[in-house]
């Protein structure tokens, strides 16, 4: 059986060719182990990162460059693990991949889960799919956002109440090896109603608002594009 290894990353930015990581932590359930370190990006950390994470240029300077943090990272996850994360698929994980690649460090064949695609699919009922909103709709305590361990804590609890009693091998064939139902309108007045069926002249007001622009709702905008529906 695979041990789930629930991790976070906070980065300079969203770009995972030209950004860095500044922080990574993990939480492994099984062994009841953390682990969490600062990374020195070697690069001033922007403003506005700061202003989210609160994370500083002063806090980084003395801490070790990927190359070593990852390493430990690897090691802390271990072998025969599931790495989950909000949004792993579209962010953490290319952040992962990226640095490796940067620093020559071999990246293990992990599998992963993302937790935020699997809310999506399996929580269409839900109007939102952040971090934060699923924290206050499953009563979890107000942890320090934007900080790695401390969502890492809070994804974990959330995430073990989403699955409930499923094994995360379980989760991982129902996410990426079961075809999912057809796509379904998750808001508005069309909410629960497959794509296909949703107006075209709706869909086009939707996109001129800037709807599909948001994050929560790129998911949305793929499966719109995939059938046509939008360009």
């Amino acid at each position: 059986m695979k041990r789930p290894i629930y991790y976070d990353t906070e980065t300079t930015g969203v770009r995972p060719e030209r950004d860095f990581i500044i922080e990574i932590a993990a939480f492994d359930p099984v062994q009841n182990r953390t682990f969490c370190s600062f990374v020195n990006p070697q690069i001033p950390i922007p403003e506005e990162v700061t202003a989210i994470t609160s994370i500083t240029d002063d806090m980084v300077k003395d801490a070790p460059t990927y190359k070593e943090v990852g390493k430990a990272f690897m090691e802390f996850c271990g072998q025969n693990v599931i790495l989950i994360a909000h949004n792993n698929d579209s962010f953490d994980k290319h952040f992962l991949d990226n640095e490796a690649a940067r620093h020559n460090l071999p990246m293990p064949s992990f599998q992963y889960i993302d937790s935020l695609k699997w809310a999506r699919r399996y929580r269409p009922d839900l109007p939102k799919h952040n971090l934060q909103y699923l924290r206050e709709m499953f009563q979890i305590p107000k942890n320090q956002a934007h900080r790695a361990l401390d969502d890492v804590i809070v994804l974990y609890k959330i995430f073990s109440q989403m699955i409930d009693d499923l094994a995360v091998e379980q989760v991982y064939d129902l996410l990426y090896n079961t075809k999912p139902q057809a796509p379904v309108m998750p808001f508005g007045k069309h909410r629960g109603e497959p794509l296909s069926k949703v107006p075209k002249n709706y869909l086009s007001w939707l996109a001129k608002s800037g709807a599909f622009d948001k994050p929560e709702n790129q998911e949305l905008k793929e499966n719109l594009l995939s059938l046509g529906l939008i360009n």
